[in-house]
């Protein structure tokens, strides 16, 4: 039998009550999955869940922020490339991301995300994500009205 997904949650936004993150098994790699009332807010989760495999997203504080565009109208797509522009983000600029903002538009998306500079002593990383994957890979909306965000990242 096995464990129950990782689960988070924001729970001192009673907007965002049904908003959460998880992950789920994966073979060798993990699957990072967002909750939302809203697409919009169904990334922010994932964004969340993927940091979650790092480390607490909790730890990191918001001190800087970076903005994030990712072109296209395909919702599965647009999550791909959204999680990879933040695995090259904080691979890039060395950083961890604990906050998130998403709009998406005909467009495409944009995201802020704040956080600051890795102190691996601080921080104490579990994993290094090497990019999101097309496994599993679906945005939709679900029975319960909730929209689930979901891919498997390669760790």
């Amino acid at each position: 039998m096995s464990a129950p997904p990782e689960r988070g949650a924001d729970a001192a936004d009673p907007q965002a009550a049904a908003a959460r993150w998880e992950h789920f098994e994966h073979m060798a790699d993990a699957g990072i999955r967002g909750l939302g009332a809203t697409p919009d807010q169904a990334f922010e989760q994932a964004a969340l869940a993927l940091v979650a495999l790092i480390v607490a997203p909790g730890k990191i504080a918001a001190q800087d922020e970076v903005q994030l565009r990712c072109a296209g109208r395909d919702l599965d797509l647009l999550l791909l490339d959204f999680i990879n522009a933040l695995v090259f983000e904080m691979a890039t600029r060395r950083m961890l991301f604990g906050r998130f903002s998403v709009h998406l538009d005909r467009g495409g998306l944009h995201a802020r995300a704040w956080g600051e500079p890795l102190d691996r002593a601080r921080h104490r990383p579990a994993v290094e994500v090497k990019g999101a994957t097309m496994t599993e890979l679906h945005v939709h909306r679900r029975s319960d009205g909730l929209w689930e965000a979901q891919c498997v990242v390669d760790v």
